[in-house]
């Protein structure tokens, strides 16, 4: 059955989205409905973050599912708010559809958003629906709230300060690589099905990141407050370097160090790609990149999804890293850019 949007229209639509949309936040004074949310920090700083996903430029429908999508949607945007060492509160969603989408496809897509929204205790709050004649838009907005001044931005890092960065990279740069082998190889011969069983892992880690929750969770449990700290969506090195850069200083990153899954690893070997430069300059990973002061080094050694990875020098020292053979190479942005 395809039940076809118009039929409903802008706020037919919007009322048939959002009828089941349930708020857990005592901050959340009104939500959907009204011209504006009203929400109550008591007390707390708001954080708030924009992202914008284009289709054919972030996503392709072609092997992205509908519900994936949706949460990724979210997921991605909440990372932002995580990366700020706060705690993500609300989100406003709005979106651009063309007429090739019908109000099943939309609800599929909703339901990859409320699954973000249960699983992070996040309220949706607010959006906008429009037309679009270039496929599908998606803008998620994220609000969050921190303790007074306990926020961590990309500026505070320290000389000698720690390198630190949560679980392992690259994988979401080769699960893309593998996904478009497989559509190429499917438009040629649409009788091949993509045999992906076996590369859940990898598939995951672009079709479905996970902020990390539980990384910031953690820090505040054990009294970490990191002096820096910025999410890895567009490679590591870009990210290493947009904190060298606003903290005015240096680095030095072991490439022995960087932590790599197994199976991104064997999927590089298949790809003739260096492991270490997926992780570098591919992107997506949506991992925590942070510096701590040496004094928390012992308590960090205690939680093994994060991995020290180097450490801050002065700022006329550079950015270097120090590869596997003991060479210096200087490092250089080559992740993501959105233009």
């Amino acid at each position: 059955m395809r039940t076809e949007i118009s039929s409903l229209g802008e706020f037919g639509l919007i009322d048939h989205l959002t009828k089941n949309n349930e708020t857990v936040n005592a901050g959340t004074i009104l939500s959907v409905g009204d011209d504006a949310a009203v929400i109550d920090q008591f007390g707390r700083q708001c954080v708030i973050s924009t992202d914008l996903l284009v289709e054919g430029v972030h996503f392709d429908l072609m092997y992205t599912p509908l519900k994936h999508l949706g949460y990724k949607a979210v997921a991605v945007n909440l990372s932002d708010i995580y990366a700020m060492n706060a705690t993500p509160t609300h989100i406003t969603l709005s979106i651009g559809i063309s007429n090739k989408f019908s109000v099943e496809a939309l609800e599929e897509f909703y339901d990859g958003v409320y699954a973000a929204c249960e699983k992070f205790n996040i309220d949706l709050i607010g959006g906008d629906t429009t037309s679009s004649k270039m496929g599908f838009v998606i803008s998620v907005t994220a609000i969050g709230e921190v303790a007074p001044d306990k926020y961590v931005t990309r500026s505070g890092a320290g000389v000698l300060d720690l390198l630190c960065v949560s679980g392992d990279l690259g994988g979401a740069y080769l699960g893309l690589q593998l996904l478009e082998r497989e559509k190429k190889i499917f438009l040629e011969n649409p009788k091949i099905q993509p045999d992906l069983e076996s590369q859940a892992y990898l598939v995951g880690r672009i079709l479905k990141p996970e902020p990390r929750a539980d990384i910031v969770e953690w820090l505040q449990e054990n009294g970490v407050v990191p002096t820096s700290m910025i999410d890895v969506s567009d490679g590591l090195s870009s990210e290493l370097l947009h904190i060298c850069t606003k903290s005015d200083v240096g680095c030095v990153l072991y490439e022995e160090k960087i932590p790599i899954h197994e199976d991104a690893r064997k999927m590089a070997i298949e790809f003739n790609v260096g492991a270490a430069a997926c992780a570098l300059s591919g992107g997506e990973d949506y991992e925590l990149l942070f510096s701590i002061r040496q004094s928390d080094y012992e308590t960090i050694l205690k939680n093994p999804a994060i991995t020290v990875i180097g450490h801050i020098v002065g700022k006329y020292d550079g950015c270097n890293m120090i590869t596997k053979s003991g060479n210096k190479h200087k490092l250089t942005a080559q992740g993501w850019n959105a233009f």
